[in-house]
């Protein structure tokens, strides 16, 4: 369900309009905008940054390491979702994994930027592409499946986040947030990013509570890793960008050694440290 920002009228997601008062969201570079203001300057990211990420993700470690986390948590812990809202979508890297994994569902991808909206359009055509802003989500009980990876921590309120995600998912459905760990790594490298805060889980796990869910399942991630990316925070302060542009045998070897990680977590370990943290938590049935 769509609820109207202009009168608040729900209605189903499948009308292009609003039954009672007929607004409907704004086109912009050929994208719907729910929040037109920001779809140029919106906060919290460098939109300029969305062509070099787009070059850089399919062969990138962490961004592939990351995929595959993500896609194994889908098809253990949703494997029934045929509705799917990715907020902060980027460049369709995550959208295209998805779309991998669960290729029957409804996928919906959401940006603030329209610009990094192009770039999805390209990698996930069959996806529904809408620019919006996470602190003000229209959907109401619409997905089985919603997700942020690496999002929340670009934005003030992040709680704010966390309840817009909560009112978008049905009874029942399952959240997936990962997040940037441990504020002794903050770096350079983070202020490039435009992060606000780097986590520890039980302030995660805090808000995501507070929200209304219930965790089934967290873990750290790029734990095996943690020593090499501690040194980097060092080594890459002159150049953070850096970080995107690795020797490709250490690419293909972090690669691997992630792989040997991910086994360890499909097996049901559950790291106490690491440069990440993947979450996933229920929204309690109704």
């Amino acid at each position: 369900m769509i609820s109207c920002p202009k009168c608040l009228n729900l209605y189903s997601s499948k009308d292009g309009k609003c039954p009672k008062c007929s607004f409907s969201p704004k086109l912009i570079d050929g994208f719907k905008s729910w929040d037109p203001d920001l779809a140029k300057k919106g906060g919290g990211f460098k939109s300029e940054s969305f062509r070099t990420l787009y070059q850089a993700e399919s062969n990138n470690f962490w961004f592939r390491a990351r995929n595959k986390i993500i896609q194994w948590a889908l098809i253990k812990y949703a494997p029934d979702c045929r509705s799917y809202l990715e907020i902060g979508c980027g460049t369709g890297f995550v959208l295209s994994g998805v779309r991998d994994t669960i290729p029957a569902s409804n996928i919906v991808g959401s940006e603030i930027f329209t610009t990094g909206l192009a770039f999805a359009a390209e990698r996930v055509p069959e996806a529904e592409l809408v620019q919006m802003d996470a602190r003000n989500l229209p959907y109401k009980e619409e997905f089985d499946v919603v997700s942020a990876f690496d999002v929340i921590e670009h934005i003030e309120e992040d709680g704010l986040v966390l309840n817009n995600l909560f009112h978008s998912l049905k009874s029942g459905g399952i959240m997936m947030i990962t997040v940037p760990q441990h504020q002794w790594l903050w770096s350079s490298v983070d202020v490039q990013a435009c992060h606000v805060r780097r986590y520890i889980a039980k302030e995660i796990h805090k808000k995501i509570e507070d929200a209304g869910f219930t965790i089934i399942r967290t873990t750290s991630f790029v734990s095996f890793l943690l020593p090499a990316m501690y040194l980097s925070r060092f080594t890459m302060k002159e150049n953070p960008d850096s970080e995107l542009n690795i020797n490709p045998l250490i690419n293909y070897l972090f690669e691997k050694t992630l792989d040997i990680e991910r086994l360890f977590i499909r097996m049901g370990a559950r790291f106490p440290i690491g440069g990440s943290r993947l979450v996933l938590a229920r929204k309690k049935q109704q």
